[in-house]
């Protein structure tokens, strides 16, 4: 599993942050970024729901 964001479609709303901390967070210039390329198991859970919860579909999911 292995997280992307495309920063052309996010809106730094904060909702993959408040929902994966360890995983995303959103960065001054308006993008959420990836701090852990390839989460361990036990956060698959949290990364698949803010993938969900972004309200423009800005985090895909590569390898899943």
């Amino acid at each position: 599993m292995r997280p992307v964001v495309d920063c052309d479609l996010c809106i730094a709303c904060g909702l993959c942050e408040d929902t994966a901390p360890e995983v995303f967070r959103v960065e001054d210039d308006g993008c959420a970024r990836v701090l852990v390329l390839e989460p361990g198991h036990e956060q698959y859970a949290d990364v698949r729901e803010a993938a969900e919860v972004c309200p423009v579909d800005a985090i895909t999911i590569e390898g899943d």
